[in-house]
């Protein structure tokens, strides 16, 4: 999609080059949304790759990863084998469908702050406690959790002249063993629901709901659940009026099939299975 309407583009190499925030800019991360459709009102772009920053780090503290690294290169990360929860990195990568030229383009921070249901960087930061290091436009900084930052379709947290920075997973967490469930209506179309189940070496159990609902939804347990439990306690956490309805699946169908992905996944994480 040519954007017509931009009359500049920036490219800071630091964040002291960054121009001041004022209506009509927009982050330019991979721009696979961005020029996707037409930009009512968008001005002027500024460009965050040109900020370097590096994709990821792996630290004793846990997965430090850039908005700016692209859904390909989280895919290929190669993380301890002590993080029992690595496989579900690639199990969020791949829920989102589109060519390589998409994979190759497409950002972590973009997928998260386009906030859209079915995003599957929101999963995986939601269910593996993620926080996200956001810039202020005062030259300050402030962390909030990922479950906080995603308020709905297409809205966050995130005040104007807010950059997302960085995702933190922290190590705690992906040393969870995990259970990934996702189901859509047609075998390549957007997800519908997206489950995850995590149990934490100590015993707690936490459920991950998303592109059911329209921000993301966890429960977080002391211990596993049974099955009755955990049904009663999903439609307490999720009563009627929170089931997403698009073109991707109706409330009712959502709510139903999320009962069976989040009994499945409670089944395989009690049967001490293989992880994801």
């Amino acid at each position: 999609m040519d954007l017509n309407s931009i009359a500049t583009v920036v490219a800071p190499r630091s964040r002291a080059a960054l121009p001041a925030w004022h209506p009509g800019d927009a982050w330019l991360a991979g721009g696979t949304w961005l020029f996707s459709e037409p930009q009512e009102g968008v001005s002027r772009l500024v460009d965050l790759p040109s900020l370097g920053w590096a994709p990821y780090a792996v630290t004793e503290q846990g997965l430090a990863i850039a908005a700016t690294c692209t859904i390909a290169t989280l895919d290929r990360i190669a993380l301890p084998v002590a993080w029992t929860a690595a496989p579900l990195i690639g199990q969020c990568c791949r829920a989102l469908l589109g060519s390589f030229k998409i994979w190759n383009a497409a950002t972590v921070g973009g997928n998260l702050c386009l906030a859209l249901p079915a995003g599957p960087m929101i999963a995986l930061a939601v269910a593996l406690d993620g926080a996200g290091l956001i810039w202020t436009p005062d030259g300050g900084e402030r962390s909030l959790p990922i479950r906080d930052l995603v308020r709905g379709p297409q809205a966050t947290a995130l005040a104007p002249g807010e950059i997302l920075r960085r995702i933190d997973l922290p190590a705690a967490a992906l040393r969870r063993r995990t259970a990934f469930r996702r189901l859509s209506l047609s075998p390549n179309g957007r997800s519908g629901a997206l489950v995850i189940a995590t149990l934490d070496p100590s015993g707690a159990f936490a459920l991950t709901v998303t592109a059911a609902t329209p921000r993301p939804v966890k429960i977080d347990l002391p211990g596993l659940p049974e099955a009755g439990a955990l049904a009663a306690v999903l439609a307490a956490a999720i009563p009627d009026g929170l089931w997403y309805d698009d073109v991707h699946g109706a409330p009712d169908w959502r709510r139903h099939v999320t009962g069976i992905l989040a009994e499945e996944a409670r089944a395989e994480l009690a049967g001490g299975g293989a992880c994801g």
